[in-house]
């Protein structure tokens, strides 16, 4: 194999490895919103529920949730999985992240004054308001770096599609590689990975300091 039909190849790879860190960056942003306000709830069993599912999720590795995702419906209910690698790969990363993310956004709305949703109750503003207007633009700027690192590792930890046998770019350097007897595979997939934490690095920079005037 040519190096311009391994590179071809492997393009074809980091698009499905960019393709999975879109999808799980577009549900698990906003669904560790929703759990971090739920763990906030005032019912008991509300956060203790969200609790355990955070408790699982960090303390399980994400390997292992992608299997039980995966061959979960075959086990549980005996359902055709032929069609469901690629949704129970998605689910396996949002799910999982969501939970990360929630704990981050927990730590920015905590490290808010309480002071400031004190003012914004003697001013008329709702929960709603508050929360939208002042408390989540102050948060968002607090958790920036905290967020860049998981979303970098989210580039990383895309390799682990492999374990359901998606071809992503680490797939197939690994399948290249050990037909073609070349460790350039596995060159060029670093490569990729590092360019794409390069842009998400800048990126997320470039977002954190259009946001020097909450200072």
């Amino acid at each position: 194999m040519s190096f311009e039909t391994m590179l071809s190849t492997m393009s074809i790879g980091m698009l499905r490895t960019i393709g999975i860190f879109a999808l799980t960056l577009l549900g698990a942003l906003p669904l560790g919103m929703i759990v971090a306000l739920l763990k906030k709830s005032r019912f008991v069993v509300v956060r203790a529920i969200v609790n355990a599912y955070i408790s699982i999720i960090r303390g399980t590795p994400l390997m292992l949730q992608l299997l039980v995702w995966y061959f979960g419906p075959y086990y549980l209910f005996g359902m055709n999985i032929g069609d469901w690698r690629y949704p129970a790969l998605i689910i396996g990363f949002v799910v999982n992240y969501a939970a990360y993310f929630a704990e981050i956004y927990r730590g920015g709305i905590e490290a808010i004054p309480i002071g400031q949703f004190e003012a914004a109750d003697v001013l008329g503003y709702t929960k709603t308001q508050t929360f939208m207007r002042i408390i989540l633009p102050q948060v968002i700027k607090r958790i920036m770096p905290a967020i860049t690192n998981e979303v970098i590792t989210l580039v990383k930890d895309t390799s682990l599609a492999f374990t359901l046998a998606y071809q992503e770019i680490f797939s197939l350097a690994k399948q290249i590689s050990a037909s073609q007897t070349s460790f350039m595979p596995f060159i060029i997939a670093g490569v990729f990975y590092f360019v794409a934490n390069y842009v998400v690095a800048f990126v997320m920079s470039r977002i954190e300091k259009s946001m020097d005037y909450y200072k």
